[in-house]
C-alpha cells in the first residue's frame, strides 16, 4: 500500500513497516516548508497506525537529505516584504508543546519524539538539517560512500531541529563540538568509529539492510520494547533514583509479556542468542 503525503513524500507499507521517502531529486532531497509539513504528518501518521510497528526513513535518488532547501530560503531572502520572522512562521514553540509527539519542526519530525523506532537509511548526502534528521532517528544505516557534515556552516543557517541537543549526547561533546564547529564532512568509516551511525553497508543496500533492521524489532514483543525505547529517551535529565523509578513504572507494565517469553524460553525457543 503507498500513501502520497505530497509529490515529494511517499509512504510505502511493508507489512508492519511503514517506509517514509524523501524524493526531490532537483535538490538532493532537500527540504522546503511544504516538504516538511509532508514529513511531519507522514510520522504521525505512523505512530497512530496501529499495524506499523518500525518506520524506515528514506531518501531517493542517492542522497538521504542535504538540509534545508536554499534555493527557497533565497528566494524568501528575495522578497523585498519579508522581514526576519518569515522563515519562522507557524515554528514558534515552547517547551509546554514538546508534549508527545510534539510540535512541527523547521525540517518536519525533528521535534516529535514518537512512541515507535524509525530506522534511517542513509545514502549519499545526509547534511546540515538533514544530518539532524537522521540524527531524530533512533539507528542509522549508512552505506559506505555517504557522509554526514554540518554543511551549513558555511552559509550561517543554524541548527534548529536539535542537532545541538541530540549530536552531544550521541557521540560525546569532544566530538561534536568537532563537527559543530568545522562543519566537515564525516564519512562512513569514521561515523561508524564515532557512534554517529549504527551499520555500515555496500553502497545501494542502506535500505534494505534497514528493512531487514526494521523486520527483526518488528518482530520482537512490541510492548516492552516501547516501554524500554521511552525509558531511555525519558531518563537524560532525570537524577538516577528518579530515572530508575520511570524505568520500574514503564516496566512494571510489561511482566506479562516478559512472563509469557519465559514461557517461550522454557519451551526451547530463542535459546543461545537465537532471535
Amino acid at each position: 500500500m503507498i500513501w502520497v503525503m505530497n509529490n515529494s513524500v511517499e509512504v510505502r507499507q511493508h507489512g508492519a513497516i511503514s517506509v517514509v521517502t524523501l524524493s526531490r531529486p532537483d535538490v538532493r532531497n532537500a527540504v522546503d516548508a511544504a516538504t516538511a509539513h509532508a514529513l511531519h504528518a507522514a510520522f504521525l501518521a505512523f505512530d497512530a497506525d496501529d499495524h506499523a510497528r518500525v518506520a524506515v526513513f528514506h531518501g531517493a535518488h542517492g542522497h538521504f537529505c542535504a538540509g534545508w532547501d536554499l534555493q527557497a530560503g533565497a528566494r524568501l531572502a528575495q522578497q523585498a516584504q519579508t522581514d526576519q520572522a518569515g522563515p519562522l512562521l507557524g515554528l514558534e514553540f515552547s517547551p509546554q508543546d514538546c508534549v508527545p509527539p510534539g510540535p512541527l519542526g523547521p525540517m518536519g519530525p525533528s521535534r516529535l519524539l514518537l512512541s515507535k523506532p524509525v530506522i534511517a537509511a542513509v545514502s549519499g548526502a545526509a547534511v546540515a538539517g538533514g544530518m539532524e534528521l537522521a540524527l531524530w532517528c533512533d539507528m542509522r544505516v549508512m552505506e559506505q560512500d555517504a557522509y554526514f557534515g554540518v554543511f551549513c556552516r558555511r552559509f550561517g543557517v543554524p541548527l534548529i531541529d536539535g542537532g545541538t541537543v541530540r549530536l552531544p549526547r550521541l557521540i560525546g561533546m569532544g566530538h561534536a563540538m568537532d563537527l559543530i564547529l568545522t562543519g566537515r564532512k564525516v564519512e562512513a568509516a569514521e561515523a561508524l568509529q564515532m557512534g554517529l551511525c549504527n551499520r555500515v553497508v555496500p553502497t545501494g543496500q542502506a535500505l534494505e539492510a534497514a528493512l531487514a533492521l526494521a523486520q527483526q524489532l518488528a518482530d520482537f514483543p512490541q510492548k516492552t520494547m516501547r516501554a524500554d525505547r521511552l525509558s531511555a529517551y525519558a531518563q537524560w535529565d532525570l537524577p538516577l533514583p528518579q530515572a530508575l523509578h520511570q524505568e520500574w513504572q514503564r516496566g512494571k507494565q510489561c511482566i506479562e509479556e516478559g512472563l509469557q517469553g519465559a514461557l517461550r524460553f522454557a519451551a526451547g525457543g530463542g535459546r543461545h542468542g537465537k532471535f
